[in-house]
């Protein structure tokens, strides 16, 4: 059973968990919590709609690797198992069992929270994760914006499944002058960021992939404009999140008029995020091998989770 999951990237749903279990308990609860108020949504909903999000992203997982094994044999044979392990058969089913589970526990919580509605969210997801595996990362930008608009889903997931409860305490809303939009600004930011990044995370790998995408015939950015082209889109796609990190944190100081002055936040983005990214865009311009863009692919995925941690600081500055 152990070798269904390597299938299922377990580090990368674990993220996908401490994502939204942060953004609902450091960012959400943290600001409802500054007008008196509390998270509405019953813990046994969430996990069920944690468990759902992680399930619906594990079948997909299943699923690109049974449609990419002939590339991963070029690219990285050594990570292959459908076909060695996993039959291609197992493989199908396991992606269903998982999909199917999560569509589930994702109709069930949507049913709950009194938005059947947002069960289609889960429905769409599992839809578009196997035409991903199938055609869209196969054609030019569709494949990297996809994946990179899915991972921005993921924090605004707690939020989509809170408000309808927030929703039903409108007079206590307007008692407290709860300003809605500070939550969505927050929350909304960290889904703009996990977009840029991922993106730019995308076309690394792209770039990291090119022999195998090549010789299948994939019209990835590498393979269409070329490493140098790609490379200098790279730069541009981070360079454009240090500007927009930039904005981003001067409304923050200046428009909501933080005082006194957050050193602490500042501090941070700098060593953490800021100088990090900088360093990554010289890494990918300077790139000349699959290792060296391996590195700049984890450097990526580090710096985004070095931005979730931020949500720890987050709260520490609003309770001092």
């Amino acid at each position: 059973m152990l070798k269904y999951f390597r299938l299922v990237r377990f580090k990368n749903l674990l993220i996908i968990a401490a994502t939204m279990v942060l953004v609902r308990y450091m960012l959400i609860q943290t600001i409802l919590s500054g007008y008196g108020l509390e998270l509405q949504m019953p813990i046994w909903y969430f996990v069920a709609l944690v468990l759902a999000t992680m399930l619906v992203a594990a079948g997909g997982y299943v699923i690109n690797d049974y449609f990419d094994t002939k590339a991963d044999l070029i690219n990285r044979p050594e990570t292959v198992v459908v076909g060695k392990q996993v039959t291609r058969r197992g493989a199908i089913a396991f992606h269903l069992v998982l999909s199917i589970l999560g569509i589930f526990l994702g109709t069930v919580v949507s049913f709950r929270v009194g938005r059947p509605v947002f069960s289609l969210l889960f429905f769409l997801t599992a839809g578009v994760l196997w035409f991903y595996s199938t055609t869209y990362k196969r054609q030019l930008f569709v494949g990297n914006l996809v994946v990179a608009f899915l991972t921005a889903m993921v924090p605004l997931i707690p939020l989509i499944f809170e408000f309808p409860l927030l929703g039903t305490f409108s007079d206590v809303i307007f008692i407290y002058q709860l300003n809605m939009k500070v939550i969505v600004y927050w929350v909304g930011g960290y889904a703009f960021f996990a977009f840029m990044l991922t993106l730019a995370r995308e076309i690394i790998k792209d770039i990291e992939d090119f022999e195998g995408d090549t010789s299948l015939g994939r019209n990835t950015i590498p393979v269409h404009f070329g490493v140098k082209t790609s490379k200098l889109i790279i730069a541009t796609v981070l360079s454009l999140t240090l500007i927009a990190l930039l904005v981003a944190f001067s409304a923050y100081l200046f428009k909501l008029s933080v005082k006194p002055f957050d050193y602490v936040s500042l501090v941070y983005l700098v060593i953490f995020i800021v100088i990090p990214i900088f360093i990554l865009i010289f890494s990918v311009l300077l790139a000349s091998s699959k290792k060296d863009y391996h590195k700049a692919s984890s450097l990526c995925k580090i710096i985004m989770l070095l931005g979730l941690i931020y949500t720890l600081i987050f709260r520490f500055i609003v309770n001092l």
